[in-house]
């Protein structure tokens, strides 16, 4: 059986802290808390081989390579366990706090609510270590069980104008995954002790005009999945680049919950229908009572697979071309003088296009950064839980990558993500370079890694044949 073990920390920043994940707001920081940002950790560990991984699940956008080493850092002080057996995924928030504490990450171009960004990641470190030495120290032996629903609160997001110009919206025609998958880890009583759930869908139901710190629609999608099930529950973020919330941009929370709650419900159902055993009828009697009464029992015909591994390698993909890290500065640097001008004296739409400009200065800034040299480093973690493969990437991948891995290994229970162990830009398929719009832009990837990334990983996928 598996050793599983489950906490959380709350990681539910201060109001008044930087709220800086839009463009186009033209608030800086965040005035109220809609309800808690969490850190979730997952601790499994295999009992025949003694192998073991951490999931954490963390209610964060995404989160720069200084924090994502605080906080392997933190999981490894309380814990024997190699640095690459810890996965590290964020839900992809845009209600929460600024990315890091770095200029480029950490809101440079605010004013407000700058002093609060440092305490409060200075903090993960203690909550973090508790968190997990609490789930590595009251564990439950568990079968694991797998299963599949669908919800439609989410659609293609690369819609097209009159004149073919593609912008961030609603795509009725687009490609759009809606499955919903669900794990279940049960003890040996069959009571539950945690679900997984995974949807492929931009938490951008709260947008520019948002001004409480939020989890979006997955903070309430757990919170439902919780109080109908009971356990706890970890959402991981799927193939999201190019998928995006129905009714999206707004500054309603209740539309968050809403579409929350209908993604829960949907969890909960399957979550109380899988089971981790394949059974076999048996008809142990039939009684004579007012009707002659069959009395069934459904009998498992094999022990659950405890078995736990974990893959790790990385691939160097060709990048784009772009400006050197000088002159993407100066560009930034410009920007931001212009929007401190605008903030002195111009209107509300003037400092929401000039907020858009530095956002967008400073992700070619960042993008820079990143493919220095050409090429741009990507991990690829992938975790076999069972007979159940978890395969991770720091990057939005559009949903056609998570559909071609899945039926290049159809026999396989396959969940695919990103926004896993940091961030390093989208992952668009060649086919939308051609067409444009904001995912290609904010990429550091050439198209020819479409090709080179699905080999990979189908290749370390099969490897657990």
């Amino acid at each position: 059986m598996l050793k599983v073990g489950t906490s959380k920390a709350d990681i539910t920043p201060p109001v008044g802290i930087a709220h800086a994940n839009w463009g186009s707001s033209v608030h800086q920081v965040a005035e109220g808390i809609d309800m808690p940002l969490y850190c979730y950790v997952l601790y499994i560990e295999s009992e025949s081989s003694k192998n073991k991984v951490i999931i954490l699940d963390l209610d964060l956008c995404i989160i720069d390579d200084e924090i994502d080493q605080m906080i392997r850092d933190s999981v490894i002080s309380v814990i024997d366990i190699p640095r690459e057996n810890i996965r590290i995924s964020v839900s992809h928030t845009h209600a929460g706090p600024p990315y890091g504490r770095s200029d480029s990450t950490g809101g440079g171009w605010l004013t407000e609510g700058v002093d609060l960004i440092k305490p409060y990641f200075d903090s993960f470190p203690d909550k973090i270590s508790k968190a997990v030495k609490e789930a590595t120290n009251s564990f439950n032996r568990c079968n694991i069980s797998y299963g599949k629903g669908r919800s439609d609160i989410n659609i293609n997001r690369r819609p097209a104008d009159e004149k073919g110009n593609l912008f961030t919206g609603r795509n009725w025609e687009g490609i759009v995954d809606h499955s919903v998958d669900v794990i279940g880890f049960d003890d040996e009583d069959e009571n539950i002790v945690s679900t997984i759930v995974g949807y492929a869908c931009h938490p951008t139901i709260l947008g520019p005009d948002n001004r409480p710190i939020s989890p979006d629609y997955p903070g309430h999608m757990r919170k439902t999945v919780e109080e109908i099930v009971g356990g706890s529950c970890i959402f991981l973020q799927g193939a999201a680049g190019n998928q995006g919330p129905i009714h999206g941009f707004v500054g309603e929370v209740e539309v968050a919950r809403k579409a929350g709650k209908i993604l829960g419900l949907e969890a909960s159902k399957v979550r109380m229908s899988i089971d981790p055993f394949e059974r076999k009828e048996k008809l142990v009697e039939i009684i004579q009572a007012g009707a002659d009464l069959g009395m069934y029992e459904d009998v498992p015909l094999k022990s659950s697979n405890d078995e736990v591994q974990v893959r790790n390698t990385y691939v160097d993909l060709p990048s784009l071309e772009f400006p050197s890290y000088e002159e993407a500065s100066e560009a930034y640097q410009n920007a931001l003088l212009d929007l401190k001008k605008v903030r002195e004296s111009g209107s509300q739409d003037e400092i929401k296009k000039m907020v858009s400009k530095v956002k967008r200065t400073n992700f070619t800034r960042k993008l820079t950064e990143i493919s220095e040299g050409g090429k741009v480093n990507i991990w690829i973690q992938t975790i076999k839980i069972g007979d159940i493969i978890f395969q991770g990437l720091p990057l939005e991948p559009f949903m056609e990558f998570s559909h071609k891995i899945k039926s290049l290994n159809p026999d396989k229970k396959i969940f695919w993500s990103g926004y896993t162990n940091g961030w390093l830009g989208y992952l668009p398929t060649a086919k939308a370079y051609e067409e444009g719009g904001y995912e290609t832009r904010n990429t550091p990837l050439s198209p020819e890694s479409e090709e080179l990334i699905l080999d990979i990983c189908d290749s370390e996928i099969k490897k657990f044949d």
